[in-house]
């Protein structure tokens, strides 16, 4: 009997799952022991509730907004060279003893989704509840956010978003790119500089400044 394919979604959240398994019996933990509900894990993934985006979580760093808290799970030395602006830097053995409140809520990423995932059930296991992962962790950043690209037969209504989107790559230092040119992949591209981005609000281009008269 052949088995029906797996979507991509599909086969990411049973890595996942099975990843955050191993990872539940390999890493120190708060207690001895940890609940782990598989149906509600389950559904949570399968109603898509368990991430944000990278342009939702580049929204409320526009906006300034300190509501969350942003856990980098990559090695000191990468998160050195770069990291999204209000991330903490955080391996993912050291999860468990890192200082976080349980009705904070935690987002988490790493170089692409499965570090991510596994943090992600670990603290689910532990009893937080609002915790997320980015989608498609930093890789996914790189794209969406540093450096979008505007296909060459986009459509009106995707040339719109571009322009949002690029007003947003130019905000956080990265460079949007237009289709047909022969740019370095995403991935490839030179990283902005660490300093973070002042918030202010929506992004709109500066209005040019009027020159003051001289004399009376």
């Amino acid at each position: 009997m052949k088995l029906p394919a797996l979507t991509l979604n599909q086969k990411l959240a049973a890595v996942a799952l099975a990843l955050g398994a191993v990872a539940l019996v390999s890493q120190p933990h708060r207690g001895p022991f940890v609940t782990l509900d598989a149906r509600e894990l389950a559904l949570v993934v399968e109603q898509e509730v368990d991430h944000v985006t990278p342009s939702e979580l580049a929204t409320w760093i526009v906006e300034g907004r300190s509501d969350y808290r942003l856990l980098d799970l990559r090695a000191g030395k990468s998160f050195a060279e770069y990291h999204i602006p209000t991330a903490e830097n955080v391996r993912l053995p050291g999860l468990m003893d890192y200082p976080l409140l349980r009705n904070e809520k935690i987002v988490v990423y790493s170089e692409g989704g499965i570090h991510g995932a596994q943090a992600w059930l670990l603290l689910r296991a532990q009893g937080f509840r609002g915790v997320y992962t980015i989608l498609g962790g930093l890789d996914a950043w790189k794209d969406d956010v540093l450096f979008p690209s505007l296909p060459a037969d986009a459509s009106p209504a995707e040339r719109a978003r571009f322009e949002r989107a690029a007003a947003i790559a130019q905000f956080f230092g990265g460079q949007a790119r237009l289709g047909g040119e022969a740019a370095a992949p995403a991935a490839a591209a030179e990283m902005p500089k660490l300093a973070a981005p002042a918030a202010s609000g929506p992004v709109v281009p500066a209005a040019p400044k009027k020159k003051k008269k001289e004399g009376c």
